[in-house]
C-alpha cells in the first residue's frame, strides 16, 4: 500500500508540471523522438531529456534508443492507478452529496432549512459536474 501511495506521488509530482503533461499529451497520439517532444516547447534539448526522465522514473514514459534517436512512448498502464484513485475520491464525494442532498430534500418545507445557501427547489445532485474527466 505505502509503495503504491509512492509510486502515486511520484505520477502526480511529474504531472504537476505543464511541459511534462504536454509531453504525454502529445504521446497519447504516439510514439515520438525526443526531438519531435521539443518541437513546441522553448527548452532546450538537454531540459527536455530531463523532463522525459522525471516521466520515465514514475513509469508513465518509456524511452528505447533506435539508432541515434531516443523514441518515447506512453506506458498506458501508469495511469491506471491514478485514475483508480481519482475515481475513488469522486465516488466518495458523490455518495455524501448524495447524502446531504438526502438529508436536505427531507426537510418539511414549513420548516427552515439548516443550509441557508441551499435554495428549497434546488437538488444538489443538479450541482454535480459531469462524470467523464475532460
Amino acid at each position: 500500500m505505502l509503495d503504491q501511495m509512492m509510486d502515486l506521488d511520484k505520477t502526480f509530482q511529474a504531472l504537476a508540471d505543464k511541459s511534462r503533461r504536454s509531453m504525454v499529451e502529445r504521446l497519447t497520439a504516439g510514439p515520438a523522438s525526443i526531438s519531435q517532444l521539443a518541437e513546441p516547447l522553448e527548452m532546450s534539448l538537454a531540459a527536455v531529456v530531463q523532463h522525459v526522465q522525471v516521466l520515465e522514473a514514475c513509469g508513465l514514459v518509456k524511452t528505447k534508443k533506435v539508432g541515434r534517436t531516443r523514441m518515447c512512448r506512453i506506458e498506458p498502464s501508469a495511469m491506471t492507478a491514478a485514475e483508480r484513485w481519482m475515481a475513488d475520491r469522486r465516488r466518495s464525494w458523490e455518495d455524501r452529496l448524495d447524502r446531504l442532498g438526502d438529508v436536505l430534500n427531507d426537510v418539511p418545507a414549513n420548516e427552515e432549512s439548516p443550509c441557508s445557501i441551499t435554495a428549497p427547489h434546488m437538488k444538489l445532485s443538479s450541482l454535480r459536474r459531469p462524470t467523464k474527466f475532460p
